[in-house]
C-alpha cells in the first residue's frame, strides 16, 4: 500500500483568497482522504465496490450538506467551504464525491429549499450524518439531456399518489434509503416526491459492468403503482425549475471537485517526472514533459481561480446557472485533458492501479456526461450569450 503523499498545487498563492475557517475546512476532508480514502481506493475501483465504511466519515467532514443550517443537522457553512470539500473528496475519487455531491445537492438541497418544516425535520439531520443516504430521480432511459421530456407520472388517489415510472443512471440507487423523484402530475406539471425504501413496488436494481466511477454504487429506480404518500410531495417549488436548480448546486460542487482530480493527476505527474531517469536524467529535465506539466498548472490555476469567484458570486446569491454551467464544462474538459496528459508522463506505469491516473481518467469520462453534457453546457451558454436557444 502505497503512501498518499499529494501535495496541493497553489500558483498563485489562491489561500490567500481563503478564510481560516475555509482552510480548516479543507484541510480536515483532505486529511480525512488520506487517511480513509486512498489507502483503499484502488482496491474498492477494482471490486466495482462502493466502501460503505466511509459513509459516517463523509458526513463527520461536512460531506453531507455541508451548507444546510445548522438547525437541520448542517454544518452551516459557506458555498465555498462546500466547493472545497467536493474538491478534497474527488481528489480521492470521484465516485465518493459523487455520493457526496448527489446527497447534498440532490437530496438534501430539494427538501431544505422546496420542503416544509416536517419534511426537514424528518428527513435532514438523518441526512446529514449518514444514518440515511439518498439519491436523485431525474434521468430516464430515454430521457437524459431532454428531462422535461419524462415519463414518470403519478395520479392523485384521493389519500394517496400513485407512482409509475423508471429511472437510469442514479448514483447512490442501490442502497439509498429515500429518493427524490421527479414526476409529471395528470396535468404534465413535475413536481418531486420522497420515496422511501420498502414502499411496495419500489425496487433498485444495480447497474453493472461499469467502467467507470466503479467505486460508486450506479442503479436505477423502478416504479410500478408505489403508493406515495400525500405528505412526501415537496409543496414548495414545482416544474422543471425546481431539478434544475437542485442541478446548478451539483454542478457547482462538481467545478471544484474536477479540480481535486486535476490536482491529483498533476501531483502523481510531476513527482513521478522528477524521479523516473531515462538517458540519465529525470525526464523532468526534457522540453516535452516540462511543456506538459507547465500546461497543467497554468489550466488548474485558471480553473481555482474560475471557481473561487463563482463561490463568491453564490454566497452573495448572484450566481447564474449560465455561469455554473461554464465553470463545470471548463473544469471537468480541463480536469479529464490532464489525466490524459499525466497517463502519458508515466507511460505504461500510468495504466495501473499502482498510480491514481487511470482512475481518474475512467472517472471523468462519466463526469464530463452526468449532470449536463459537455455539449450541452456549451449550449447553455450559447444560448445566454446570443439569446437564442440551440435546443429546439
Amino acid at each position: 500500500m502505497k503512501p498518499d503523499l499529494f501535495q496541493a498545487p497553489d500558483y498563485y498563492l489562491l489561500d490567500d483568497l481563503l478564510t481560516e475557517e475555509h482552510k480548516l475546512v479543507r484541510d480536515s476532508a483532505r486529511a480525512w482522504v488520506k487517511r480513509e480514502v486512498s489507502p483503499i481506493i484502488e482496491e474498492y475501483a477494482q471490486r466495482a465496490e462502493f466502501p460503505k465504511q466511509i459513509i459516517k466519515g463523509l458526513g463527520e467532514i461536512g460531506g453531507f450538506g455541508p451548507y444546510i443550517p445548522v438547525e437541520y443537522g448542517g454544518a452551516g457553512l459557506d458555498q465555498i467551504s462546500y466547493g472545497l470539500i467536493m474538491q478534497e473528496i474527488e481528489r480521492g475519487d470521484s465516485g465518493v464525491r459523487s455520493t457526496s455531491s448527489v446527497q447534498s445537492s440532490l437530496v438534501m438541497y430539494p427538501i431544505w429549499k422546496y420542503g416544509n418544516e416536517e419534511q426537514r425535520m424528518k428527513y435532514l439531520p438523518k441526512l446529514a450524518t449518514g444514518e440515511f443516504i439518498g439519491c436523485f430521480g431525474l434521468t430516464e432511459p430515454d430521457h437524459g439531456s431532454n428531462p422535461g421530456g419524462m415519463t414518470t407520472n403519478f395520479k392523485d388517489m384521493g389519500d394517496h399518489y400513485l407512482l409509475n415510472g423508471a429511472k437510469m443512471w442514479i448514483s447512490n440507487a442501490p442502497f439509498a434509503d429515500i429518493a427524490v423523484v421527479w414526476a409529471k402530475n395528470e396535468e404534465g406539471r413535475i413536481h418531486g416526491l420522497i420515496v422511501e425504501r420498502g414502499m411496495e413496488g419500489f425496487t433498485t436494481p444495480e447497474t453493472h459492468n461499469k467502467w467507470s466511477l466503479r467505486a460508486s454504487a450506479t442503479g436505477e429506480l423502478i416504479f410500478d403503482n408505489v403508493k406515495v404518500p400525500k405528505e412526501n410531495l415537496l409543496p414548495n417549488k414545482s416544474g422543471l425549475g425546481a431539478p434544475l436548480g437542485c442541478l446548478d448546486s451539483a454542478r457547482y460542487g462538481i467545478a471544484w471537485g474536477a479540480i481535486g482530480a486535476a490536482m491529483d493527476c498533476y501531483d502523481t505527474a510531476l513527482r513521478y517526472a522528477k524521479e523516473r531517469i531515462q538517458f540519465g536524467k529525470p525526464i523532468a529535465a526534457t522540453q516535452l514533459q516540462q511543456k506538459k506539466l507547465a500546461e497543467m498548472i497554468t489550466e488548474i490555476t485558471k480553473a481555482q481561480l474560475l471557481t473561487w469567484r463563482l463561490g463568491v458570486l453564490r454566497n452573495e446569491g448572484r450566481a447564474t446557472s449560465a455561469q455554473i454551467s461554464m465553470a463545470k464544462r471548463n473544469n471537468v474538459d480541463m480536469a479529464i485533458n490532464i489525466a490524459r496528459e499525466a497517463r502519458q508522463i508515466l507511460g505504461g506505469m500510468g495504466i495501473t492501479g499502482e498510480y491514481s491516473i487511470m482512475r481518474h481518467s475512467m472517472n471523468l469520462e462519466s463526469v464530463i456526461t452526468y449532470e449536463g453534457t459537455h455539449d450541452i453546457h456549451l449550449l447553455i451558454t450559447g444560448m445566454d450569450i446570443t439569446g437564442i436557444s440551440a435546443f429546439k
